[in-house]
């Protein structure tokens, strides 16, 4: 009697040695099995121009005639074969649903192949769609719908007892079902998205090495120079349009952590499917091995990174050139987002004029800090000529995030030389002043200060005593160095002190919310990089902003790939910054909140990535010209026509529940 087949372990579909594995991935040519569980578009639907309308009997079954399309072709990221075409949509390459799950159930070479792939096993699935799969009593028998399977998560998510728990649970259900795990996520987001990123990522990459399970990303190592082509055509996507790519050497405010900061770019691309509706297989987390200077990690066992010190600059350099060339080989014009470099500078100035790049840690937290700074000046009731910034850190982040409100006092009429006056660095040594002593770092040269007469100021409060400041922001990730008396002096000097502490994560906050009301007496205009639970003020529950990059790096990846823009320009980081002010409701600005609710991240990045094309219009690097001839309502629309949405399918005769389905529908 022949044996009957095992069943397979979770199969997770991310690169593998496989060449089976790969040929039939590729020459599906599209997502399957986690589209197949999202499908929002109709089963035999094709996409012609921005507002191509669909259609769908749900009274229609499944059967031979009736051509079965991969899921949501017509929605971003799942399934445009050209990346040039001016609705950036294509007709969908359908099948006879018969051919599909032949394709299906045999290898590339023909021969059976019995088992399910792990992403079948949802227990949402009808009769119809159980029996199609091959799944019908390997799953328990009853039919559930969203909201039973969302009870089910949170319930096991309440019973893991660390936050690095949850976050590995949360990992494996996006690489076993990720579909619902995005359904989870945006139904959830202000109480999930610090456990899919900041704050436990960070503790995630910490611990990389000792709690990995499956690769979730692609790692170049140095040893790979020369042969980048062929390492990254092992990525078993074909269609991939963004990708986040650190080298792990400034992790937060962790410092270099190596091939275990790939904890980044993997939680951050989930924040742009779950956020702006980019569909998971067309995105790509990658972490360069250039080696580690931490020698913790170093004489780690576990350590899964190369055991040597980083490489020379000029060795990063021309590695980099060859990775860039060979991505864009492979998908033309993909959007790159570098994150967490600790000389993120001359990537960005590299690159920028050459491919589609931008760099978060720069622009990113740049135009989020200014959308909540331009909500906080009006909040203040000061013109922005009055204004004067104190910031405490003088890196990258802090710079870029100065700089971008620099460019909102410039736009503002004040002329650039007085613009850049507003602005004062603090640094480990002080004040930043050309007469200090030391050699300052390129980047620190454009705010340095001339006027300062001789006078050294060592320390932030001497810094805040002499230039009076009307914001405080933090960048510096000292824990606490915003202390009680620099605080206080604030409210001193201001009606409504602006505090922002950005740093991240939570441990390396400048201050809490907590600590900025009781020390100015409930008068203070709050925003911070990592979450801090609210405060109740005379029975009226006050929440802090958090100035979170999430807020942006979604839409102006979103408005980049649908516009198809050549270059990620300076006034499409500004324009991204405006539709963050511009989003907030009527309702959130009467709770004088400074940020959107989480909730509504899917509308803010509509707005945003609206401004954002809109920018790429203006300078006339958008490819996609066709979106030029919308309204912005009817641009709105096109946008949110393209967003994946982690719904669960109609296959056969019946759809499964559409019981709390995130914001978003679709429209079948």
């Amino acid at each position: 009697m022949p044996r009957p087949p095992s069943i397979p372990l979770p199969f997770h579909p991310l690169p593998t040695t496989s060449s089976r594995y790969l040929a039939h991935r590729r020459l599906l040519q599209a997502p399957l099995r986690p589209c197949l569980a999202a499908s929002s578009a109709p089963l035999s639907s094709t996409c012609s121009s921005p507002k191509a309308p669909r259609s769908f009997s749900s009274a229609t079954p499944a059967s031979k005639s009736q051509p079965f399309a991969r899921a949501n072709t017509n929605r971003l990221g799942q399934a445009p074969e050209n990346r040039y075409s001016n609705t950036m949509t294509v007709a969908n390459r359908a099948t006879s649903f018969d051919e599909y799950l032949t394709t299906h159930r045999n290898g590339h070479d023909g021969t059976h192949s019995p088992h399910p792939q792990s992403m079948d096993f949802d227990t949402s699935f009808d009769e119809a769609a159980r029996r199609a799969l091959g799944i019908k009593g390997l799953v328990p028998p009853a039919i559930e719908n969203y909201s039973k399977q969302e009870k089910r998560c949170l319930e096991q998510i309440n019973l893991k007892g660390t936050s690095i728990d949850r976050y590995s649970y949360l990992s494996n259900l996006r690489n076993t079902n990720c579909n619902l795990f995005y359904r989870l996520l945006i139904d959830n987001m202000r109480e999930l998205t610090p456990y899919v990123y900041t704050p436990v990522v960070g503790e995630a990459c910490l611990k990389w090495s000792h709690i990995y399970e499956h690769p979730e990303g692609l790692y170049l190592s140095y040893s790979d120079r020369g042969n980048l082509h062929e390492v990254i055509a092992n990525w078993p996507q074909e269609n991939v349009e963004i990708t986040v790519i650190t080298d792990g050497s400034r992790i937060l405010g962790l410092g270099d952590l190596g091939v275990n900061g790939m904890g980044i770019p993997v939680g951050k691309l989930a924040l742009y499917t779950a956020c702006a509706g980019i569909h998971p297989e067309r995105t790509l987390p990658i972490t360069i091995d250039f080696g580690t200077d931490n020698e913790e990690f170093l004489n780690d066992d576990l350590y899964m990174g190369a055991r040597h010190k980083r490489v020379s600059e000029n060795e990063q350099r021309e590695f980099m050139d060859e990775m860039m060339v060979a991505l864009n080989d492979r998908w033309r014009n993909i959007v790159v987002q570098f994150e967490d470099f600790k000389s993120p500078f001359w990537s960005l100035d590299r690159y920028r004029n050459t491919y589609t790049v931008f760099n978060d840690d720069i622009q990113g937290t740049g135009a989020v800090i200014l959308g909540g700074v331009i909500s906080a000046f009006k909040r203040a009731h000061l013109p922005i000529n009055e204004q004067k910034l104190v910031f405490m850190g003088a890196g990258s982040a802090a710079v870029g995030v100065a700089k971008q409100i620099c460019g909102l006092f410039i736009r503002n009429g004040i002329p650039e030389a007085e613009a850049k006056k507003m602005i004062w660095l603090v640094d480990s040594r002080g004040l930043v002043t050309n007469d200090r002593g030391d050699k300052l770092a390129e980047h620190k040269l454009y705010f340095s200060r001339d006027d300062n007469e001789g006078q050294q100021f060592k320390s932030l409060e001497q810094v805040v005593d002499y230039v009076k400041p009307t914001a405080l922001v933090g960048l510096c990730t000292i824990g606490g160095v915003f202390t009680e008396p620099i605080v206080r002096k604030m409210a001193e000097l201001n009606e409504n002190p602006i505090i922002f502490p950005l740093s991240n994560p939570s441990s390396k906050s400048e201050c809490t919310f907590e600590q900025a009301m009781e020390w100015t007496n409930n008068k203070v205009v709050f925003a911070s990089g990592s979450p801090f639970p609210s405060v109740t003020v005379d029975g009226v529950e006050k929440i802090p902003g958090q100035g979170n990059n999430m807020y942006v790096f979604p839409g102006i990846g979103l408005g980049t790939i649908l516009c198809g823009a050549s270059h990620v320009t300076d006034e499409m980081i500004y324009a991204s910054a405006a539709g963050l002010a511009e989003s907030l409701t009527p309702e959130e600005i009467e709770k004088e909140w400074l940020y959107p609710e989480l909730s509504r991240i899917r509308e803010v990045s509509v707005v945003i990535a609206r401004d954002v094309i809109r920018a790429a219009q203006k300078e006339g690097i958008d490819r996609n010209k066709l979106l030029q001839f919308l309204s912005d309502e009817g641009l709105e629309e096109y946008i949110r026509e393209k967003m994946y949405d982690p719904k669960v399918p109609r296959i056969g005769s019946r759809s499964a529940s559409e019981e709390g389905s995130p914001r978003g529908r679709s429209h079948l």
